[in-house]
């Protein structure tokens, strides 16, 4: 190879290392790996909330769907349903979960519902906690629920108090959005006025929703005014429909009715694509505020362990430490058999400080 060919592959510039291509390596590691999210979808029956989520994402992640009727619907109990679809868009992998939770508040007593909700969100905690603690931590599935979709429905007057009972036994644990479910049956004074009667509600019961964060001042005018639209828009008054009906020589998603046709995609006509444009664009903030936040609250709090000695504690920890030291041991021997060699024993040696009452490093690794 001549020498200029290798200066063309490597190019030499004054005062230029290379350390500006960075972003570029992250960015192509990122998109070989692909993303992931999960969204949570809680509200009565019948607020359309299969439909939105089909809309949003252009799948049909509900093909047959069993409905209940009235009569199986009086002892109901909450179930939780998972659904995992892969979604690929110009490269670019999203494996996204959405989780249901058919039943809520359709029983006669609700007082309960949403104890199952709460137990599947910090089962997800758990079990990340336990994986990120594990030995094999390269291939962690991240299940924690990034984001919930709390639908109201149009027909009162504001919230019920099973909707600030289950906001604020949860907003500690999830980024709620509040969404106002078949806005179609809404005039637009009513929607205005629902809007703020919501916000409201929320504010004087204290209930923490997901804040949108500011736009940096090196960001662009159109992001800036963008992120304003979309924070004046919350509570979001959305319309699904699935269905595609053509208008002037065009097909467009929409409702039909006898005085016009309501476009799905249409801002003028209600908040699904500000919905959507919030998901997509503030997808990364939602994941780093339940890792940072939300995680980081449950974590300490199951580190804490409120009452117990400090003998009893560092009694857990050496437990701890011996089923870490026979697992490694394990793993040797089978390793030292495979290879046909002779096995020596191997030994975990960690301090850990008497005087203290906290874990050792590796059990629970700090986050970066």
């Amino acid at each position: 190879m001549s020498q200029s060919g290798e200066k063309g592959k490597f190019p030499e510039a004054a005062g230029y290392v290379g350390f500006a291509n960075l972003p570029n390596q992250v960015h192509r590691k990122s998109v070989k790996k692909g993303f992931e999210f999960t969204l949570m979808v809680v509200g009565e029956s019948g607020l359309g909330k299969s439909t939105l989520i089909n809309s949003l994402f252009l799948t049909d992640l509900y093909p047959e769907r069993y409905i209940p009727g009235a009569a199986e619907k009086i002892e109901r109990t909450v179930q939780i349903e998972a659904s995992t679809v892969e979604i690929e868009e110009r490269g670019v992998k999203l494996r996204l979960t959405v989780v249901d939770t058919p039943g809520y508040g359709d029983a006669i007593n609700s007082q309960d519902c949403f104890k199952t909700i709460i137990q599947y969100i910090d089962n997800q905690f758990e079990r990340y906690l336990h994986d990120e603690s594990g030995l094999n931590r390269r291939h962690i599935v991240d299940n924690r629920v990034h984001c919930c979709f709390y639908f109201i429905s149009p027909f009162g007057h504001g919230l019920k108090p099973l909707d600030v009972e289950f906001m604020k036994a949860i907003h500690s644990k999830v980024n709620i959005v509040p969404v106002i479910a078949k806005a179609d049956t809404l005039t637009l004074k009513e929607r205005d006025r629902l809007k703020k009667r919501i916000l409201d509600e929320i504010a004087e019961h204290g209930i923490r929703i997901y804040q949108l964060p500011d736009a940096d001042s090196d960001e662009d005018e159109e992001f800036k005014e963008q992120t304003r639209i979309l924070k004046a828009s919350i509570p979001f008054s959305v319309i699904g429909s699935n269905q595609l009906i053509e208008v002037k020589g065009k097909k467009i998603r929409g409702r039909l009715y006898p005085w016009g046709v309501v476009e799905v995609e249409n801002p003028e006509h209600n908040d699904f694509l500000k919905l959507r444009t919030m998901l997509v664009t503030h997808m990364q903030d939602l994941q780093e505020v339940t890792q940072d936040l939300h995680y980081e609250n449950f974590r300490s709090e199951r580190l804490k362990r409120p009452g117990r000695a400090v003998e009893e504690d560092m009694m857990d920890k050496d437990q701890i430490l011996l089923q870490k030291e026979a697992e490694l041991r394990r793993m040797h021997l089978h390793h030292g058999r495979s290879a046909g060699h002779t096995h020596h024993s191997l030994s975990l040696s960690v301090s850990v400080n008497q005087s203290s009452n906290q874990p050792p490093n590796w059990m629970f690794p700090s986050l970066t």
